[in-house]
């Protein structure tokens, strides 16, 4: 039976409109390589990468706008949050895999969020430069 895959609660988050790039992070680039800057994308692996965390994700590329698996810094995302995914695209890129219950995918939502945190403050040990976009400078807009 083809029947349609049951949703599985993943954690979403958006990709940074900005990122601080280059010799002390004096340069900004939007969003990433391979997704745009706002992006929605969904966590569907999480592992150490070479000194900073490295998320599977899932989303819509940058430049053909199909859905791509990539894996993407942690620092890169933001507004990490629990989602119940319906969509096959997605489903069928996790293989069914996800933390489980609405409640673990909060928890490791807040996990990330902090992890992501720490790791823009650390990653460029030099003061931003003026007039700085990336995401950490952007004005917090309540809604």
């Amino acid at each position: 039976m083809s029947g349609t895959p049951e949703p599985v609660w993943l954690v979403a988050a958006n990709v940074v409109l900005w990122r601080r790039y280059g010799d002390l992070g004096r340069e900004l680039r939007p969003g990433t390589k391979a997704y745009r800057g706002g992006a929605k994308v969904y966590v569907v692996g999480t592992y150490p990468g070479m000194g900073h965390q490295q998320l599977t994700t899932v989303g819509h590329g940058r430049h053909t706008g199909h859905w791509i698996t990539i894996d993407t810094g942690v620092r890169h995302l933001h507004t990490f949050r629990a989602r119940l995914v319906y969509a096959p695209a997605v489903l069928k890129r996790c293989d069914g895999r996800g933390p489980g219950t609405r409640e673990e995918a909060a928890e490791l939502a807040a996990l990330l969020e902090r992890i992501a945190r720490e790791e823009r403050h650390a990653h460029h040990a030099a003061p931003h430069p003026q007039g700085c976009l990336c995401h950490e400078c952007l004005p917090v807009t309540p809604g």
